[in-house]
């Protein structure tokens, strides 16, 4: 499953951007005017593209490449980049995510754990939820001997609204099976941070 390959509904970006022109107008602007002709178009397709993890199952992406392997030692990928709406306020918020599994006898291939990242953030979230959806995913698809999920972020809610604090960063964590124990947590932790 190609993430890139996305084509929004026409038909979708029209019925969104008929309530997009609804909003500009109520806001004050002049949605005929020139700078703003097509935006409501173009909301109605950026909209389904940032939202497109609703019509994606990340389960089915891990299951696309799972390989038998006697392999029992601590995977991350780390540094994953992803962007996400804000369910609250419908603002991004972006970062990275850190993910670790421990195999049991299965693993899956590398690419497919920002993917799986990439279709949970592209819904309407909060990170929180976010970061144990991912955990879960992988826990029910692999069955590792154990999942850890790290996800920094800045909110666009928090900065440009609201309290207005620009250089504030959230962490979540959420982890199962062998994470439980304190040094294999702390093992992850180190990887993260080098």
């Amino acid at each position: 499953m190609d993430l890139q390959a996305f084509t929004p509904s026409a038909e979708l970006a029209d019925k969104i951007g008929e309530q997009v022109e609804k909003t500009l107008t109520l806001l004050g602007e002049d949605p005929q005017r020139e700078g703003l002709a097509r935006t409501p178009h173009r909301v109605g397709n950026t909209l389904q593209f940032l939202t497109k993890g609703y019509h994606e199952d990340p389960e089915a992406i891990l299951r696309s490449a799972i390989f038998e392997e006697d392999y029992k030692q601590m995977v991350v990928v780390k540094d994953i980049e992803f962007y996400s709406l804000c369910e609250h306020h419908m603002l991004p918020f972006f970062g990275k995510a850190h993910v670790a599994y421990i195999p049991n006898g299965r693993i899956t291939g590398l690419s497919k754990i920002p993917r799986v990242v990439d279709v949970f953030a592209r819904r309407l979230q909060v990170q929180e939820r976010l970061t144990t959806e991912i955990k879960d995913c992988i826990q029910r698809t692999l069955n590792p001997l154990g999942v850890m999920v790290v996800i920094e972020a800045e909110h666009l809610c928090m900065q440009m609204r609201g309290v207005q604090k620009q250089h504030s960063h959230t962490v979540t964590s959420d982890f199962t099976g062998a994470f439980n124990r304190k040094e294999t947590r702390d093992e992850f932790l180190k990887l993260i941070m080098e």
